[in-house]
């Protein structure tokens, strides 16, 4: 099957155009799969058991992914992202001054769009470590044609941790439309989303990664109807389907058939993207952890890039194949990708769910760190040891969305059998 027009589009890293691609293990039966629903905690990755879920990895269909990088996630996620959920409880990776008054420059608004759940205060100022206002004050400085380009430090900080991602009932579908048709590369040029040069290569592989993000927050969205439906009463009114909404916003036959091969791309970048920067991470004073221990902090970084995940070859053919494609399509038109992760950052200033703007702000940060780290200004990997300490945070904290998730993909295809009507 892969014998046929299969050059260019295994170049490119998708399924030859007019093939058909059968992945065994997506033909898996799950029929017999019956895993009781609990109450979601603070983190879901604290008490799903993975040997009891189908592997959402099971769900990706491009035949390019090595299957050695898709068993690491697997077997290693459930660890890494209970780690990530630890050390993103953190002061150093919780607390961010960002501007949620910025009006958006991008298309008229109306305040009727706001709703009363998306309610964001800043944290109480004896709560903010002094060093992270130190610090944050002395890296304001920035190039002009960076990858990232962060809120000018104020006395605002706000808690990203106590403040979690959750369904709010707000509506960013104007904003995600403007992400993927404005400010991702156009699909004019392509067939079926196929570079039709190894030259467009590298731009798709931009486009996937915002669709990761995409997928990420879509992912934590329903996990949040899910929750609202089950705590019942007031809190349920009003909230969708929720296995019709999981469909629609991942599931193959959704807006986006692509979405979980897109998360897995992300997760991969990210991962990727930590263990290139671990001078930097290894370099860092975290400060003392929750309980004053003034270690704490450096040894869950120190189990995060000891995680398999961030070491195995498999993984690593993301990161191996984006440079490659930057190098090989991009040269000196690099920038426009630069140009882009800009705009992300500031498009999520027309969220006008302050809940919302700040988890988007965070996970396009972290976004815009990442292929920072990667690829630098020529396609050849940047100086993590530049990295602020935003930046630093924000890589860290959006690797723990990608990664937790996964564990929400692979609960909700663990539900698909039960049929539920929530």
């Amino acid at each position: 099957l892969l014998a046929k027009d299969s050059s260019m589009a295994l170049r490119a890293g998708f399924p030859p155009p007019g093939s058909t691609i059968i992945c065994l293990a997506a033909l898996q039966s799950v029929a017999g799969w019956n895993v009781p629903v609990q109450r979601a905690s603070r983190s879901i990755c604290s008490r799903l058991n993975a040997e009891e879920l189908p592997r959402a990895s099971s769900l990706v269909s491009d035949p390019c992914w090595r299957a050695e990088g898709l068993a690491a996630i697997d077997e290693h996620n459930e660890d890494l992202c209970a780690t990530l959920d630890e050390l993103r409880a953190q002061s150093y990776f919780r607390f961010y001054s960002v501007d949620l008054l910025k009006g958006c420059n991008y298309f008229p608004q109306s305040e009727d769009e706001c709703v009363s759940t998306c309610e964001l205060y800043p944290s109480e100022e004896e709560d903010i470590p002094s060093a992270i206002k130190k610090v944050d004050a002395s890296e304001h400085e920035f190039e002009l044609d960076a990858w990232v380009r962060w809120d000018m430090p104020s006395d605002d900080y706000y808690d990203i941790y106590e403040n979690r991602e959750q369904f709010t009932a707000y509506d960013g579908s104007k904003i995600w439309k403007f992400i993927h048709e404005k400010i991702c590369f156009p699909t004019s040029g392509y067939s079926a989303g196929l570079g039709s040069t190894e030259g467009e290569v590298w731009q798709r592989d931009f486009n996937r990664a915002v669709s990761g993000l995409h997928s990420s927050i879509s992912a934590h969205i329903v996990q949040g109807m899910l929750e609202k439906k089950e705590s019942g009463g007031e809190e349920a009114e009003g909230v969708p389907v929720v296995d019709v909404e999981y469909e629609r916003r991942l599931g193959r036959t959704g807006e986006n058939a692509m979405a979980i091969d897109h998360l897995y791309f992300g997760y991969m970048l990210m991962a990727c993207a930590v263990r290139e920067a671990a001078p930097r991470l290894r370099a860092t004073d975290f400060g003392v952890d929750a309980c004053g221990e003034a270690d704490g902090v450096k040894e869950l970084v120190e189990q995060v890039l000891a995680n398999p995940i961030l070491n195995d070859p498999g993984v690593g053919v993301a990161e191996k194949n984006l440079r490659r494609h930057a190098l090989e399509g991009a040269g000196s038109q690099l920038w426009q990708a630069r140009l882009r992760t800009r705009d992300l950052l500031r498009v999520m200033d027309c969220v006008q769910c302050n809940l919302c703007r700040l988890h988007g702000k965070v996970g396009s940060l972290g976004i815009a760190t990442a292929m920072s780290v990667l690829l630098g200004a020529e396609g050849r990997g940047g100086d993590s040891s530049r990295l602020h300490r935003v930046e630093v945070a924000a890589l860290l904290t959006t690797l723990g969305k990608f990664a937790n998730a996964i564990l929400i993909v692979s609960e909700f295809e663990a539900r698909r059998p039960r049929q539920m009507t929530l």
